[in-house]
């Protein structure tokens, strides 16, 4: 697909990334080059979003890693349980790439003339 400005913005959207009001392409998990690639790469929007959560999952595994709770003094701490977050990125991959699957674009049909006597 050719990215376009729409485009990226609904894909973003797919992949809860949104751009802070104020902010910039760096302040969420895919700069805009990350986006626009996910989009070439892609032959559907859903598509670009399944691989697109697929890399979430990624990432969301390198930025909590094991850590579940931490207290600091009298304060406690408890982050997202790494397996919960991993599950439903990867379930968000599975659902866009089941409505890429079923999403079939324009066919074009052959239809032969029948012979006249």
């Amino acid at each position: 697909m050719t990215p376009t400005v729409e485009l990226r913005t609904r894909l973003r959207k797919l992949l809860g990334e949104v751009i802070p009001a104020g902010g910039s392409d760096a302040d969420t998990r895919f700069l805009n080059s990350e986006i626009d690639q996910l989009l070439s790469d892609a032959d559907s929007l859903y598509r670009a979003a399944s691989t697109g959560w697929t890399i979430k999952a990624a990432q969301l595994q390198a930025e909590l890693g094991q850590i579940e709770e931490y207290s600091v003094g009298q304060e406690r701490y408890r982050v997202v349980n790494l397996q919960t977050a991993l599950r439903s990125a990867l379930d968000m991959a599975e659902r866009y790439a089941q409505l890429a699957a079923s999403s079939i674009g324009s066919m074009i049909i052959g239809v032969a003339p029948p012979e006249v006597l």
